[in-house]
């Protein structure tokens, strides 16, 4: 779960931007694919937190494990790395459209955009615009069920009979408005372009997703139809029907994490077996699908959990003793996952891509530096008072090991004045132990502010989505206001950005390392190549060049 710290804006934007791109950009529709063989199938699988460091320890130490199997039958890339920023939804997006943020609009999963208005805005003719994009838990029905608001009976034993198609359990009064329109900007209205599951389902085949929210049917991509099985229990809902303490999520106890995993293995491997999710009707295997693993990062954010210590050790490369056992738990859940593959008559005909949305950082436990974020926004709203202007210049920020900064006053301006005082003033925090520490130029070690924060992300400088402030942290910085987590992701850091990706087959008799350095959004166009389908028909690898991973 992200620290976001939101401030409402207390003056009036500037005219509103142009809302061309505002819930989706004009691409020019790429020709159809030609079908691909029925027979051919990719499995997807993201390991959120695992750094490559990690998968070369646990091979090392375990080299009969089924991810050892994994590796020794495909090939490893092994300096992959992922979008910046390194969070969940750019981090996935881009696995599944071949794009970047500045391509496919994805900057985050909780953003602001200048030129759409609030959520709930019913007069469109006079509101203000300006407003959060929440792809988290607050854009359910119900964010604290585990099957979002559907209603199930008896959960979460019950978890696996929940919709396949959720968008339903979306709340309209929850998604920020078009002003076109006056409509709820849906999460796969809002992604600039399409995705590999809508390429796939062009050529007939059947597509599958398991992940963390119901927000995840941004996948569906801008057709809204990408998808036919989208299994989605919400992570962050309350745990306390499984027995974990009454208003914790399942985030916050690693066996919880687990046991939550555990629902989404099942609904792949009912897919495996020809089965929908839930295992009840007969759908045929996918030709595309996979799941979000969330049992390593929250083995490597939390402090303790089951009586075992997170993180890493000393050294900054061992896995301590939660980690140990997250990294076991996912072996078993991919050994059961190949396991049924291998017993499917299209065994051979089946790629697995191992792979991560986001890796973490630090894992050296002595240089972690805990900084609450909040004291940093509210001075530089006051310096801006202080220098005669009115209300606050910060409209939203979104700080992990990251600050993104969405301003009240979009101009260079104002925004050079928010950098000279980020990068001028020190900020509190407190290390692992605890102990009191100061961070210089507020935790960050670079600052891009209006036009370079267009330069960088290679999108145009009036992008209503893109923030006025984009700030790199300083390594080790973690922006929270607790003590409850030791490390983050959202940034830049070579810890947040460096995953596995490795791409298996179990007719591969060897393996085979590419070092050479590769990107996270190149799945994309490798699982069409894989399942015979034209890798020109994203639109991301248009506009970006996406190159397929090479081969052996």
């Amino acid at each position: 779960m992200k620290t976001t710290t939101k401030r409402a804006a207390a003056a009036v934007l500037g005219a509103a931007l142009a809302t061309a791109g505002a819930a989706g950009a004009a691409v020019a529709a790429p020709a159809t694919s030609h079908r691909a063989a029925s027979d051919k199938h990719v499995l997807l699988l993201s390991v959120d937190g695992l750094h490559q460091s990690d998968l070369d320890w646990y091979v090392r130490n375990h080299p009969g494990s089924a991810l050892a199997r994994l590796v020794g039958h495909g090939t490893s890339y092994t300096n992959a790395q992922t979008p910046v920023p390194s969070d969940s939804f750019p981090g996935m997006v881009g696995q599944l459209t071949g794009g970047n943020p500045g391509t496919t609009g994805i900057y985050y999963d909780d953003t602001w955009n200048r030129a759409l208005l609030p959520a709930g805005t019913t007069d469109c003719a006079t509101a203000k615009p300006g407003a959060e994009v929440a792809m988290t838990e607050a854009a359910d029905k119900d964010q604290n069920a585990l099957d979002a608001g559907q209603g199930l009976k008896g959960l979460p034993d019950s978890i696996l009979q929940m919709t396949g198609q959720p968008r339903s359990l979306l709340n309209p009064a929850s998604l920020p408005v078009d002003p076109t329109t006056c409509k709820p900007v849906y999460p796969n209205q809002y992604l600039k372009v399409n995705t590999v599951f809508e390429v796939a389902k062009k050529a007939g085949l059947r597509t599958a997703w398991s992940d963390k929210h119901i927000a995840y049917d941004i996948l569906s991509g801008p057709s809204g139809t990408g998808i036919d099985d989208l299994f989605a229990p919400e992570i962050n809902s309350d745990a306390s029907a499984a027995g974990y303490p009454a208003g914790s999520d399942w985030t916050k106890d690693n066996a919880a994490t687990q046991q939550y995993d555990t629902y989404k293995v099942q609904a792949v491997l009912n897919e495996i077996g020809g089965k929908d999710h839930s295992g009840t009707q007969n759908a045929g295997e996918p030709g595309v699908f996979g799941m979000n693993f969330q049992t390593v990062s929250t083995a490597q954010k939390l402090p303790t959990s089951d009586g075992m210590a997170g993180g890493y050790l000393a050294d900054g490369v061992t896995p301590g003793p939660l980690l140990t056992k997250a990294l076991d738990y996912i072996n078993t859940e991919v050994g059961r996952m190949t396991d049924a593959i291998a017993k499917t008559p299209d065994a051979k005909k089946t790629t697995v891509i191992l792979s991560a949305k986001h890796g973490q950082s630090p894992t050296d436990p002595a240089v972690l530096k805990r900084v609450d974020d909040g004291p940093i926004v509210d001075g530089l709203n006051a310096a801006w008072k202080a220098a005669g202007h009115a209300g606050d210049l910060v409209a939203f920020s979104t700080d992990d090991d990251i600050m993104q900064l969405w301003l009240t006053e979009h101009t260079q301006k104002a925004a050079d004045f928010a950098k000279q005082y980020l990068l001028a003033h020190s900020a509190a925090g407190n290390d692992i132990n605890k102990a009191p520490l100061t961070v210089q130029d507020s935790g960050l070690s670079a600052v891009y502010a209006g036009s370079q924060v267009a330069d960088f992300f290679h999108t145009a400088a009036n992008d209503a989505r893109i923030p006025d402030i984009f700030g790199i942290v300083q390594h080790g910085v973690v922006y929270t206001g607790g003590k409850g987590k030791i490390a983050e992701h959202g940034g830049a850091d070579p810890q947040d950005r460096h995953v596995p990706l490795v791409v298996s087959q179990g007719a591969d008799a060897t393996a085979s390392a590419v070092a050479g350095p590769v990107e996270t959004t190149q799945i994309a166009p490798t699982i069409l190549r894989e399942l015979g389908l034209n890798a020109h028909d994203l639109q991301a690898v248009q506009i970006e060049g996406t190159r397929a991973l090479p081969q052996r």
